[in-house]
């Protein structure tokens, strides 16, 4: 049986510190003889209503795969810690080897803005290309007097002679 852990840390506390209190569940779990099969960071996000006098909160989410007992004793852990605002485990049954939806989306918008910042320079070096032949035109049009200039001191010198 798989059991989905979702857990909201206290913002308050830093990026690195909810990484380590992830990780010492997970040490917990693996003691107790059970296997993660998932962990995702969500980042920090805001709540959908206010927590401890709290508006926003690190979420993160584990998969295990074990007994019930395993549950119990996430439940318990979790509960125990004053740093976790709120929590919720629920069995699964099927198991999927796709990001979370939230996961998924932050993964689609960091792609997108990175095909904006792509299209940008593309942009800016089609700009680039551009000056650059515009000022080569410039420099051919200046050029091109003296050549006429040239030819038209030749031909009256041939004119002449």
């Amino acid at each position: 049986m798989y059991y989905e852990t979702v857990f909201i840390v206290n913002p308050d506390v830093s990026q690195e510190n909810t990484e380590v209190l992830t990780n010492e569940l997970i040490e917990k779990i693996e003691q107790a003889g059970s296997r993660i099969v998932k962990r995702e960071y969500w980042g920090v996000r805001p709540l959908a209503y206010s927590i401890q006098k709290r508006n926003r909160g690190h979420y993160a989410l584990l998969v295990t795969d074990g007994a019930a007992s395993v549950s119990k004793l996430i439940d318990e852990t979790l509960r125990l810690d004053e740093r976790i605002l709120r929590f919720l485990t629920t069995s699964i049954t099927e198991l999927s080897d796709e990001p979370s939806p939230l996961l998924r989306r932050r993964v689609t918008a960091a792609t997108e803005e990175s095909k904006a910042e792509t299209k940008e320079t593309e942009a800016k070096e089609a700009d680039t290309k551009e000056e650059a032949k515009a000022e080569t035109k410039t420099e051919e049009v200046k050029a091109e007097p003296k050549a006429e200039e040239k030819a038209a001191k030749e031909e009256s010198g041939e004119a002449t002679a």
